[in-house]
Parts: structure tokens; C-alpha cells; sequence
């Protein structure tokens, strides 16, 4: 039997973040090493509040939960409660968490999981945000050639931008912190709005989180009730892109994904494009590749996994 993947969750939950995260957890295929929060779709307190709320709700009080960068490296942090809610995690009312923040900085705890574990053994999965995975390569760089891959949400090709006309709001948030990441080296696998949005929360998908008939079920339907409504009003559509578990599907899933290997370049000087994806799709520049750019999916295998694995918890 094949040994499960080791990764540590990056995250800013986040309605999506939790069905990531919850999804991850069903899975044996994967090994979560520990959830790292950032400041992003709220404040950092409330991250990490929500990200243990959702370990609770999956029956994992054990995992260690880390709190780590509460603003981006040089920017003044932007957050998206009016997707959200006030809370990151508005919809069902789960109880307050019990479980305690490890007392050690997230950034920390990457550098330590890096330079403890074999080389090449680890994935990054960046829900959020990149400024922990940023600040950790800066501290250390001796855990850069140590990552196995990163897998992350972020970014647009063809769709743009969701929080500026240029920008998807992760990159946005940080920048610089792209910026680091996307130079480093490690292989990257990059899930933009462009295959998110092709991930939609229709009402048959969300009512079948509810016939699941679990508590993990109910929260998954309520927050994607509560979630989809900014993005069927923004956008016209019949339900909204389920952006984060597509990190965690494609770890699970890669056959359900296609994309293309190229460069991605980050904008971090104009105001007008600030925090930008500039992907290169048709490889018009001598520009290397560093990133496998995802444009398509199997929605319907992508929910009916996501279905089957949360009806386990």
C-alpha cells in the first residue's frame, strides 16, 4: 500500500478553505502534517478560529493548528468579509473551538516540518494568501529545494481578475509573497479562476451535501448556501466556484484536471495591475516555465468525489 502524502495546509478560511480542508481530512490518501493560517479573507485571529472550528467538525481536535503572518509583507492587509461574512465562516453556527493554537509561529513550524521531514516528501497547499510560504523560504532557504511541489489556488488567465479587473484576491492580498514563490524554483501547480470557475455550486450539488445527512454534510451545504449567493449575484451564474478544494482534488484526482506547463510572472509595481498572474498560455515569450497553469475540469467527478469523501465524516 502506497504511503500517504504528506502536506501542510496553508489557509485564510473561508468558506471554501473549510470544504478543502474537510476534504483533505477524509481522505487517507493524505497525511495533513498541520494547517498554518494567514491573514486574508479575514484577520488572522479568526483564521485560525475558523480553521480549528473546522478541525473540530471533522472529528480532528489532534491536528496542530498554527497561526502565522497577520498582515502582507509590505502592503496593508485587505480582507473580504462582504464575501464571507464577518466571521470568514458565516452559515451554519458551529460550536466555539476547544482545541488550543500551537504555541509555535506557523512560519516556524513550515521550516521545522521542512528541514524535519525527508527532502521531497512534503506539498505545500496554499489556500490563501502566499505571505507564510513567502516569509518561510526568505527566513530559510535551505527548506526551498526540500518542497516536494506546491499546490495552490490563485491567480487568473483568461478570467482576470475576481477582486480588481487584473487580480484574483490571493495574489492580490501579497503580491511580493507571489512574487517569491513563483521565482523559487520548487514546481508549482497553479489552480486559477479560470478552472475554479468551472467548479459551480449548483443547487443539485449543494443539496446532495445535504442528503448526506452528517453534520459535516449540513455545514458544507449551509456554507456553500451562504457563500454562493456574492457570486451568482456578481457573476449571473446558477452557483459559485468552489475555488479551494480543487487544490485538494487535484491531489487526490489529477486525471479530473487539465493545464499546461508555463511562465507566470507576478505584477507588483503598477497600481493598475497590482498582484496580476501574467501567464503566458501560447508561450509567446523565451520566458522558462515554473508553473503547471490548471485550465480545466471535470466538475461533475470533482463535486461526486468532494460528495463521496465528506459523506465519510
Amino acid at each position: 500500500m502506497t504511503a500517504p502524502r504528506k502536506i501542510i495546509i496553508d489557509t485564510d478560511p473561508g468558506q471554501d478553505d473549510a470544504v478543502a480542508i474537510l476534504l483533505a481530512l477524509a481522505s487517507p490518501e493524505l497525511e495533513v502534517l498541520g494547517l498554518t493560517c494567514v491573514a486574508g479573507n479575514v484577520a488572522l485571529p479568526l483564521t485560525a478560529r475558523n480553521a480549528r472550528v473546522v478541525c473540530e467538525l471533522a472529528g480532528r481536535p489532534d491536528l496542530p493548528v498554527f497561526a502565522g503572518c497577520a498582515a502582507p509583507l509590505r502592503r496593508d492587509l485587505v480582507t473580504a468579509e462582504y464575501v464571507h461574512g464577518n466571521s470568514g465562516l458565516d452559515g451554519i453556527v458551529l460550536p466555539e473551538p476547544a482545541m488550543a493554537l500551537q504555541p509555535v509561529h506557523a512560519v516556524e513550524f513550515l521550516i521545522e516540518s521542512l528541514r524535519g521531514q525527508p527532502a521531497g516528501t512534503v506539498t505545500l497547499c496554499p489556500l490563501g494568501p502566499l505571505t507564510n510560504i513567502a516569509t518561510a523560504m526568505t527566513r530559510a532557504p535551505d527548506i526551498v529545494p526540500r518542497i516536494a511541489e506546491i499546490v495552490l489556488m490563485g491567480g487568473g488567465c483568461f478570467e482576470g481578475g475576481n477582486v480588481t479587473p487584473a487580480a484574483e484576491f490571493n495574489i492580490y492580498v501579497d503580491p511580493e509573497a507571489a512574487d517569491i514563490v513563483f521565482k523559487s524554483g520548487v514546481p508549482l501547480v497553479m489552480m486559477p479562476l479560470d478552472v475554479t470557475h468551472k467548479a459551480l455550486t449548483t443547487r443539485a450539488r449543494v443539496e446532495a451535501f445535504r442528503a448526506l445527512g452528517t453534520q459535516a454534510g449540513h455545514a458544507v451545504a449551509s456554507w456553500t448556501d451562504f457563500f454562493e449567493r456574492f457570486d451568482m449575484a456578481k457573476y449571473g451564474s446558477d452557483g459559485a466556484p468552489l475555488h479551494d478544494p480543487c487544490v485538494i482534488a487535484y491531489l487526490l484526482r489529477p486525471d479530473l484536471f487539465s493545464g499546461r506547463h508555463v511562465n507566470v510572472e507576478i505584477e507588483t509595481l503598477s497600481a493598475l495591475t497590482r498582484g496580476m498572474t501574467v501567464i503566458d498560455w501560447w508561450r509567446v515569450t523565451d520566458r522558462p516555465a515554473n508553473a503547471m497553469v490548471i485550465g480545466d475540469v471535470d466538475a461533475d467527478a470533482f463535486f461526486a468525489l468532494l460528495t463521496q469523501r465528506i459523506g465519510r465524516l
